[in-house]
């Protein structure tokens, strides 16, 4: 029938009868079915992959607009902490105002084993560059609404931790005892706790991090994204925060180890120096992902966090040494005290000399 019509259609309009010694009658019949055929398959695609996107979405992992489960009813699926407060936008976690800490928390442990989550966030202030703090986390933990110094959440966690880190607190130092590992700000890390690991601001964090990458999400006047997956022992992070809907590649950890039944959730804090950190939405998808038998069988259950060959992801931080003229300074004015006690060590066994020789007369 559509070929038909496509046939009577090239008859009608001499503009296309050109194309009739190239086409024959039968050629175009067949063409035009596989065109049909090829819409048809790609509509149902296009539909399945809506539906994937849809059927997959965990609602009762994710917090978005209008934020209608979060609040202080027994019905909340997300706590409120600290200074954080709704707006019909986001979710204001600290404002721009010195020494706050906020907080929103899921109260529904995570029970997906293959996940991938979508934060939509922003970070904005008055302060100039290098003058704003101190950051947001995103977390899963197995202790919730716990605050601390880290980010407002507390410090030696049981679960992982992603930090996006907008002060650089001691870069300039690390430099002069480090040449090139200085960093540009804001940095996003990833950090594995298992209950003993400390996060050590002064240093970003880099003796336990994990991974991490540069992350200009600090004022820009686009929408900026974080994306974590994690599968088959694996986690991913990228970002988005350049305005061009791309992601790109932060972090990639293999041989990650997660427990079942842990809490999703996203802190901030400020110090002296401020900045208003805003959740937009976090949305948690399941990923459908094959295993084989073999796989099953290696599948373990893991009560703490782990990472497999973790010394190859710590970085060595020395503390802050002597620079060489420091030294040679110091040196100097040893061999002078040196030279001096010696001069006086003499001066006096010269008088008690000449005193005991007087005994004598």
């Amino acid at each position: 029938m559509v070929a038909a019509v496509i046939e009577a259609n090239l008859n009608g309009f001499g503009g296309f009868s050109f194309l009739r010694p190239m086409f024959p009658f039968k050629n175009i019949r067949e063409l035009t079915c596989l065109f049909v055929t090829l819409c048809v398959l790609t509509s149902h695609s296009l539909a399945d992959e809506q539906e994937f996107i849809e059927d997959f979405l965990k609602r009762e992992y994710s917090l978005v607009k209008p934020y209608r489960g979060l609040g202080f009813s027994s019905s909340s699926q997300w706590d409120l902490m600290g200074t954080a407060m709704v707006t019909p936008d986001h979710v204001r976690l600290t404002p721009d105002l010195q020494s706050r800490q906020g907080a929103v928390w899921s109260r529904v442990p995570l029970t997906v084993r293959d996940w991938e989550l979508k934060v939509h966030f922003k970070i904005h202030g008055q302060g100039k560059k290098n003058l704003n703090g101190d950051g947001m986390a995103i977390w899963l933990t197995r202790d919730r609404m716990q605050d601390g110094a880290v980010f407002g959440s507390m410090n030696q966690f049981t679960g992982l931790g992603v930090f996006v880190d907008t002060y650089p607190n001691a870069e300039k130092n690390l430099d002069k005892t480090q040449p090139g590992t200085q960093r540009t700000f804001p940095y996003v890390s990833v950090m594995l706790g298992n209950g003993t690991l400390s996060y050590d601001h002064d240093y970003h964090g880099r003796p336990t991090e994990l991974g991490g990458c540069t992350a200009t999400a600090r004022n820009a006047l686009h929408d900026t994204f974080l994306l974590l997956r994690y599968s088959k022992s694996r986690l991913t992070l990228a970002v988005d925060v350049d305005g061009k809907q791309e992601w790109v590649d932060c972090a990639d950890i293999t041989g990650l180890k997660l427990p079942s039944g842990f809490f999703f959730g996203a802190s901030s804090a400020t110090g002296d120096l401020s900045d208003n950190h805003d959740l937009i939405s976090m949305k948690l998808f399941q990923l459908t992902v094959e295993r084989t038998p073999e796989e099953e069988d290696e599948e373990e259950e893991v009560t703490v966090p782990r990472v497999d060959n973790m010394e190859q992801f710590r970085v060595d931080v020395q503390e802050e040494g002597m620079s060489g003229v420091q030294l040679v300074v110091t040196l100097l004015f040893s061999a002078m005290g040196l030279g001096v006690l010696a001069v006086v060590g003499v001066s006096v066994y010269g008088r008690w000399k000449e005193n005991r020789r007087k005994r004598f007369y």
